[in-house]
């Protein structure tokens, strides 16, 4: 009885909140703890709406529980029909219930690391993860993938908030959930842990290695415990490599590259359509589910991701036709199910799709000489080109290749071809699918790297509010006695309803001796910057500009634009200091010094 108590207070202790948010935040060990505790919950959490996509695939469209949605034979050509439009009905409710009760947008992973350093909201994310269940599991022709990193990264970002970590580290523990949801997803680590440093987090350091890392290994070793390797990609055999063999797979890099920016501008164009459409958005998901279904009812391969799909098409030999049908029908419904408003991303749809562009290409072997790239290796060239096309991430879409294969040649392969298909992209296009939509939205930001703490950084919080002030019409002798010489060096001028009206430098006024002064000068000759001033929500790089253009050591913050309420005054040399010392701060961060 005696050692059972010692036992419970040894783990009281251990799982103080306190002692645990002293650990994590002092040391890479607490952590890479952290990090672990992270990977459990993804692994559950992918294991489990694996198992809940699975049985809704079931439910709705009776197939046995060993079968794959997108390769299994359907006769009931109603049911292909009717299921994609039960989800876009069911999915339309909840869009309008959440439009009723919940006004801010949903932020996902990148944009939070990018902008909110690492703050998610959980039940947004859980919110999220229902909705790509329902699109799923009705057939609509997307992924869990993102589902999979929405929950994960909001379960990580509640409980690094919890710990009170600090914005570097959470923004870390949030890569520490995509890690483990991308891991899960695959049975690969490797491929978890760069996707979280190359997309999630945006840039790879020394001190989140080991967090982002253990937590890939550990929602791995989860996944598998639970679902016994039923997230893999299975390729078959596949031949050798040779040095002629880079030729083509560079030349399928740069098409894959053409595809995937014909397919984001795609989603792009129907996004747009409906939003130009009369048609509420609580209806597009059903109507979509009409095109998808309609879609389903020529090739059942066109629903939900397309993992039965990929296998049956890797396993088999299919004519050139068939191959080019099911690309073009996949695309469609793929483009369709998102920018009708269907919840889910392209990952392995991108996947799936580079695929059959992979096989289509290998028919064009035989015109290079000296090559000797079977259909299955070409097959896995062409996902990975066409993914990192789509989603980024060039060695994210590596590591995913050498986990499936386990050949390194075929790997070295895969590295070349999506390092063009990566630099086609940026240089023709510049964005990934996320990223792409951002810019859609309004948002300038092109990756997770952390630029949310320059918006942080406002005039608001930098600006003095003790500031001296006078009315315009004061006279000039008056403002004197008011301000004598040494008192001040800058004075702000208001209209008598309190409105900005200009910014004076008391030692302009007593530069010139009182004998040699204009008596008819006022003080309206000493007025600068009548027009000039800052406002509260601005950020330090936009008022370091305003310095620059207006030659100014400091100027007027102002409410608005139209009230022109004086609140506070900004000096550009504390703006400058201040600027310096955070961007001194995240590059000791990227480098592991803090």
């Amino acid at each position: 009885m005696k050692l059972d108590r010692r036992r419970l207070r040894a783990l009281r202790v251990f799982f103080d909140p306190g002692r645990l948010r002293a650990l994590t935040r002092r040391s890479e060990v607490g952590l890479s703890l952290a990090g672990a505790v992270v990977g459990i919950a993804s692994g559950l959490a992918v294991t489990g709406m694996s198992l809940v996509s699975k049985e809704l695939h079931q439910l709705v469209f009776g197939i046995a529980d060993e079968q794959r949605l997108s390769s299994s034979l359907i006769e009931d050509k109603l049911l292909l029909l009717t299921a994609p439009v039960m989800g876009g009905v069911l999915l339309g409710l909840l869009l309008y219930i959440l439009a009723k009760r919940r006004k801010k947008p949903m932020v996902d992973p990148i944009e939070a690391n990018a902008l909110h350093g690492g703050r998610l909201s959980l039940t947004d994310s859980i919110i999220v993860a229902a909705q790509n269940l329902i699109s799923n599991g009705f057939g609509a022709s997307v992924g869990l993938e993102a589902g999979y990193t929405q929950l994960a990264a909001g379960l990580a970002s509640k409980f690094g908030l919890k710990l009170q970590l600090r914005r570097s580290d959470l923004r870390t523990l949030v890569g520490c959930g995509a890690a483990g949801a991308i891991a899960a997803a695959f049975n690969a680590p490797l491929t978890g842990a760069f996707y979280a440093f190359e997309l999630i987090i945006g840039t790879y350091t020394i001190v989140s290695l080991t967090p982002v890392v253990v937590s890939a290994l550990v929602s791995t070793l989860v996944a598998r415990l639970l679902a016994e390797g039923d997230f893999t990609i299975d390729i078959g055999s596949f031949g050798s490599v040779v040095p002629a063999d880079y030729v083509p797979a560079l030349l399928l890099g740069v098409f894959c590259a053409g595809v995937g920016i014909l397919l984001m501008q795609g989603v792009a164009f129907i996004e747009e359509l409906a939003r130009k459409s009369s048609i509420a958005p609580p209806f597009r998901p059903a109507l979509g589910g009409i095109i998808v279904g309609l879609l389903a009812m020529i090739s059942p391969q066109v629903l939900s991701a397309g993992h039965g799909a990929l296998h049956l098409n890797l396993a088999r030999e299919v004519a050139i036709p068939a191959l080019i049908g099911l690309f073009l029908l996949k695309s469609l419904a793929s483009a369709i199910s998102i920018g009708s408003g269907f919840r889910g991303g392209l990952f392995f749809a991108s996947l799936f799709m580079g695929a059959l562009l992979g096989k289509l290409f290998a028919y064009c072997g035989p015109y290079f000489a000296d090559t000797t790239l079977t259909p299955v290796i070409y097959a896995v060239v062409g996902m990975s080109s066409l993914a990192v096309a789509v989603i980024g991430g060039p060695l994210t879409m590596t590591f995913l290749a050498l986990e499936i294969t386990g050949d390194f040649p075929i790997t070295a392969l895969v590295l070349a071809a999506v390092i063009t298909s990566s630099l086609v992209v940026r240089s023709t296009f510049g964005y990934s699918f996320a990223t792409w939509r951002f810019h859609l939205r309004g948002e300038s930001i092109r990756s997770a790297h952390d630029v949310g703490w320059i918006r942080n950084l406002t005039v608001d919080k930098l600006m003095r509010a003790d500031v001296k002030t006078a009315k315009a019409g004061i006279a000039l002798e008056e403002f004197k006695r008011a301000f004598p010489i040494g008192s001040t060096q800058r004075v702000i001028l208001v209209e008598e309803n309190d409105k900005y009206a200009g910014l004076v430098l008391v030692p302009e006024i007593y530069a010139n001796p009182t004998d040699v002064q204009d008596e008819s000068q006022t003080l309206a000759d000493f007025v600068r910057y009548r027009n000039d001033f800052l406002q509260p929500q601005m950020n330090a790089r936009q008022a370091a500009a305003i310095f620059d253009k207006t030659e100014s050591e400091a100027l007027a913050v102002v409410n608005n634009l139209i009230e022109r309420k004086v609140v506070g005054q900004l000096s550009e040399s504390h703006t400058l200091r201040r600027y310096s010392e955070e961007l001194d701060r995240r590059r000791r961060e990227v480098s592991g010094e803090i």
